[in-house]
């Protein structure tokens, strides 16, 4: 099982919200109400996380190890939204989010293929390391700084923590496992080519509730997830191709081969299809 271990190597980098933000670091006039509102949001969208695990919980009662380690990353994203929660309610109480704001995006997903979803949240996981430190830079008073770095930090090890459950994977289940994950992880990988950032908080999860059904249609504002990445981060080209990059590099370590673009990565995919006669 990969939960004991996870479970103290991840104890071990824990953060203390109180101790280890430096809350007495705050500058009020290095925060502009438009960052302000982006960090409302942020916390809104953490909040996600709940029905994720709702998700995750439904869609893996075959898999106890992971179903546990649901627990540490359920517990920590939370805490992402909590912090962020927790700033604003010290430096903009106005612009807490409400309890309704934060239990409208809970909502249930649609089932889906489980090795496909651990490999969306891999990547999912990658993509905001990048998007929170992009966030730190941009952003200019030195507590949201320190917060927006130490998210992304706990995001990337989140990210360390999937591609162990999908090498997991790959030994239990072989091809079928790398399919699943070729076929996510090329996805994931070009998503520059549809102009749209590919992440689980703005992919469409739900029949029953469209055109509503994704986390950022569900947001006091929906188009401000588009106009962070695009006018406020400027999450650019150079950008992305880190996203495309750490998708890439983690891929052709898991299946011993050499992936330079998303269009070898789906060579690569459909020679497994072909294998397999599919």
């Amino acid at each position: 099982m990969l939960y004991p271990q996870l479970f103290a190597d991840l104890e071990k980098a824990r953060w203390d919200m109180a101790d280890d933000i430096q809350w007495d670091a705050f500058d009020a006039s290095l925060l502009s109400d438009e960052q302000a509102m982006t960090i409302k949001m942020n916390a809104i969208t953490e909040w996600s996380a709940l029905p994720a695990t709702e998700m995750f919980l439904r869609d893996n009662q075959d898999d106890s190890d992971f179903s546990a380690f649901m627990s540490i990353w359920f517990y920590e994203e939370q805490k992402h939204s909590l912090v962020l929660m927790e700033y604003l309610r010290r430096f903009r109480p106005e612009l807490v989010p409400t309890e309704e704001e934060l239990h409208e995006i809970r909502f249930s997903f649609d089932p889906a293929p489980a090795l496909e979803t651990l490999m969306l949240h891999f990547c999912g996981e990658v993509r905001l390391t990048q998007w929170y430190r992009r966030a730190s830079d941009w952003h200019t008073e030195p507590v949201i700084k320190q917060i927006y770095k130490t998210l992304s930090t706990d995001e990337a090890r989140h990210g360390g923590a999937y591609l162990k459950y999908m090498k997991r994977a790959i030994d239990k289940n072989g091809d079928e496992a790398r399919v699943a994950f070729a076929k996510i992880g090329f996805l994931m990988a070009s998503s520059a080519r549809s102009g749209k950032p590919m992440h689980p908080t703005n992919l469409h999860v739900s029949k029953e509730h469209f055109p509503r059904d994704t986390i950022q249609s569900r947001l006091p504002d929906p188009e401000w997830l588009e106009r962070w990445l695009d006018e406020q981060i400027q999450f650019d080209k150079e950008c992305e191709g880190r996203v495309i990059g750490g998708i890439l590099r983690n891929l052709s370590s898991l299946f011993g081969e050499k992936f330079e673009t998303p269009a070898e990565l789906n060579r690569f995919r459909k020679q497994l299809l072909a294998a397999k006669g599919e």
